[in-house]
């Protein structure tokens, strides 16, 4: 099923959601409002045709200085169908996305390494809290503005050069130890 299929299908089943086609090039993408994301996740894992059973991850991307800032991304899985979906939703740094942990309890984890590493709040979540960094840090590392401290020279290097006979003489060297 491509993006048109998929929200022709979820258009008649979720009730005014203004979906958008995203431009992809390996998975249907689509963008889902806020407001229709728990309605629009249930019907996409119930709906037969559709199927979406696995929540595959849940990441999120910073477009600072755009407006919406955020878009958090939903990758999803239909193993009878054999189907991939990617679902956006866009999120500005004072706006809530709805917790989906209500149709895949897995979320949890996930929206918990999102909130941690952008600060992108998930509403309805049971215990939003720091998952990677640790409880007294400050800020979220994945954010574009997020300050960079470290202050280091440049590094360069220079190409490897090894001859033809030198690279056989390695490839040697690695088989023998291998057979050991």
């Amino acid at each position: 099923m491509d993006a048109p299929a998929i929200i022709d299908a979820l258009g008649r089943l979720v009730s005014g959601a203004g979906y958008e086609a995203g431009p992809s090039v390996d998975v249907a993408t689509i963008y889902v409002p806020a407001d229709r994301l728990v309605a629009t996740c249930t019907a996409l894992r119930d709906t037969p045709s559709m199927r979406f059973n696995v929540l595959v991850e849940v990441t999120a991307a910073d477009y600072l200085p755009r407006d919406p800032r955020f878009e958090v991304v939903y990758h999803l899985l239909s193993i009878p169908n054999r189907i991939r979906l990617r679902l956006k939703v866009r999120a500005t740094e004072q706006s809530a996305v709805p917790t989906v942990q209500s149709v895949w309890p897995a979320a949890g984890w996930l929206e918990r390494e999102v909130w941690d590493m952008f600060g992108v709040v998930f509403d309805g979540h049971p215990d939003l809290r720091r998952l990677l960094m640790p409880e007294d840090w400050e800020g979220h590392p994945q954010r574009k503005d997020y300050p960079v401290q470290i202050r280091k020279a440049a590094q360069t290097y220079e190409p490897l050069e090894v001859t033809e006979a030198e690279f056989r003489a390695n490839l040697e060297r690695d088989r023998v130890k291998r057979a050991h």
